[in-house]
């Protein structure tokens, strides 16, 4: 008796290797369900982390590339305001940026001139605590009511504890109007 061989129910399967591709198909270029899941799940998380990725690198560096200059200066008022041999307060409104956080600040100094064409502008903060000092025209001095601190007209401290003189901010004088900027 001749044995046949092949499938018990006579139906003669053939490995998978000796499957023949179909028109326009290449057996070394199939790409298994396993490749395929891999490659599209990287190429997800390569759009969600560039996705994040890239304003969190302008979110970082975007203020480092942010160049000074000009709007460093903050206009006070004009120079005809201030009188010769008196201290003036003046007030700006200061916009600062760090990244996407925008604060607003109320900068006041006092500003002064003995000729009408110089001027010092000195910070009305004290530099032992914080405190605002005030001037007084009967003393010819700026005292800071929290530990009873006083400054000359020029900011060198005369009395009480402040290590140092009232902060100097640098001035110019344009189109007649004041401005500082901190040195």
């Amino acid at each position: 008796m001749v044995e046949e061989k092949g499938h018990p129910n006579g139906i003669d399967e053939q490995p998978a290797t000796d499957a023949k591709p179909k028109a326009g198909e290449d057996l070394d270029h199939r790409v298994s369900r396993r490749k395929l899941l891999v490659t599209g799940v990287g190429v997800m998380s390569g759009a969600i982390a560039a996705t994040v990725g890239v304003p969190a690198i302008f979110y970082v560096a975007g203020p480092a590339q942010e160049q000074g200059g000009e709007q460093d200066w903050i206009r006070l008022g004009t120079a005809s305001s201030i009188e010769t041999g008196t201290q003036t307060l003046m007030k700006a409104t200061v916009e600062r940026r760090a990244g996407y956080l925008t604060t607003t600040e109320e900068l006041s100094v006092f500003v002064s001139t003995e000729n009408g064409a110089d001027f010092v502008a000195l910070s009305n903060i004290c530099t032992h605590l914080g405190c605002r000092v005030r001037w007084v025209d009967d003393q010819n001095a700026f005292f800071c009511p929290c530990h009873n601190a006083v400054f000359g007209p020029d900011g060198t401290v005369l009395e009480g504890p402040p290590p140092r003189p009232l902060d100097r901010f640098e001035t110019k004088v344009e189109d007649g109007q004041i401005f500082i900027r901190r040195t």
